[in-house]
């Protein structure tokens, strides 16, 4: 090997190693309502950590802060079985190692009991609660062909009944109370075949949901998510976790 040579091929040794570890080496996370909020914080977290992002919204075409992050932009609206078929139609074959099902709504509520309009919750429900569960049953062929096959619902500390004290708030606290009973059974029907199901309070975090007026952003919570996410074990199966690590009451 000539001096030339070994000049450029020390050059290129170089180069190779001071580049980004790519993202198929740490794997591939969807994310669902990754346009904004803590879907965009999660985006940029597992973005920065070296994993290809899939990321999910109404109206893709506007995610324009995720398509900086280069991620996978897939329309999906999950309150629609067409729109998430289609969605697991065009990721055929994609192994997608952590499924994060983040997008969700506060819905409608009243200050009085009386005044509820009892049949608009059935919006919240369709979005917090059948929403995850669309996603996870059309996408378990991807997650089959992850090797981490970790489930992670964005719940709320609102979804805790032993948490209950204060009331109000009947369709948002019923369809994360709903959203924890089916990642509870779901843990239980597919932990023996190597997944992991687990809930997650996000923290009382800044977000359009509650016009900003939240106590941490929309960062800290997705930092706190991915560091529990990074460490999850087979034995976290079932659990629920505030953004902290902490185990939530049910």
């Amino acid at each position: 090997m000539t001096r030339s040579i070994q000049i450029l091929f020390t050059a290129c040794l170089l180069i190779l190693q001071s580049l980004p570890i790519q993202a198929a080496d740490k794997g591939t996370v969807l994310i669902t309502g990754a346009n904004r909020g803590i879907g965009l914080a999660l985006a940029e977290q597992f973005t920065a950590a070296g994993y290809q992002v899939i990321g999910t919204a109404r109206k893709p075409e506007k995610a324009t802060e995720l398509a900086k992050l280069g991620a996978r932009l897939e329309a999906l609206d999950v309150t629609d079985t067409d729109s998430v078929a289609q969605l697991s139609n065009r990721l055929e074959g994609i192994a997608i190692d952590i499924l994060i099902n983040n997008a969700g709504i506060s819905g409608h509520n009243t200050k009085e009991f009386a005044s509820l309009d009892i049949e608009q919750l059935d919006w919240v429900f369709q979005v917090n609660s059948f929403g995850p569960l669309r996603v996870t049953q059309a996408l378990l062929p991807q997650l089959a062909l992850g090797s981490k096959k970790q489930i992670i619902n964005i719940s709320s500390m609102m979804g805790s009944m032993e948490l209950n004290t204060w009331g109000g708030y009947l369709g948002y606290r019923g369809s994360k109370s709903a959203l924890n009973s089916f990642n509870t059974t779901l843990s239980v029907e597919y932990g023996k075949k190597g997944y992991t199901f687990v809930v997650m309070h996000p923290g009382y975090v800044q977000t359009d949901m509650n016009n900003g007026n939240g106590e941490i952003t929309p960062t800290t919570s997705a930092e706190g998510i991915f560091k529990v996410v990074s460490g999850l074990k087979p034995a976290d199966n079932g659990a629920f976790y505030d953004h902290s690590g902490k185990t939530m009451p049910w």
